[in-house]
């Protein structure tokens, strides 16, 4: 069993940091940002997204705990016509394959129905092939594929 809490100032803090730094280098793994622009653009849109910290409006940021131990996190929003959209989840590198990622989503959802949300979405880099397999199998979709080509 697990447990989401809404995050406090600090764990958002730490999380805020170590999010930046792995968004700006999937960005720049997928191609799309370079190196040394990676850092400023990831910055520029988690401040845009959460100007408030975890205290922005429609935004739910919890910390996934295990018997009381953080495991990961997942972050919620709430978009307009009750939709929701998963901007992040985490599972700690020591407790991954233990299904803590599979029953964070699971009890997203709950999270969702409970506030009148009717569907959500996310974003998963191409790369990402476990985080793909995993949201394959609690019954998400592909909607969009962007695909690029170096020249």
């Amino acid at each position: 069993m697990i447990a989401l809490d809404l995050m406090n100032s600090t764990e958002f803090q730490e999380y805020l940091y170590s999010a930046i730094n792995s968004y700006a280098k999937s960005n720049v793994q997928s191609g799309n940002w370079n190196e040394q622009e990676s850092i400023s653009k990831a910055t520029e849109q988690y401040a845009l997204l959460l100007p408030d910290g975890e205290k922005t409006t429609d935004n739910k940021l919890f910390t996934i705990r295990s018997d009381g131990q953080e495991v990961g996190m997942i972050w919620l929003a709430v978009k307009p016509n009750n939709k929701g959209f998963i901007y992040d989840i985490k599972i700690r590198e020591d407790y991954r394959g233990q299904g803590f990622g599979k029953q964070a989503m699971e009890d997203i959802e709950k999270v969702g129905r409970e506030i009148g949300i009717k569907s959500i979405g996310l974003h998963v880099f191409a790369h990402n092939q476990i985080a793909r397999g995993l949201y394959e199998k609690l019954g998400y979709k592909e909607t969009n594929i962007v695909m690029a080509k170096e020249l």
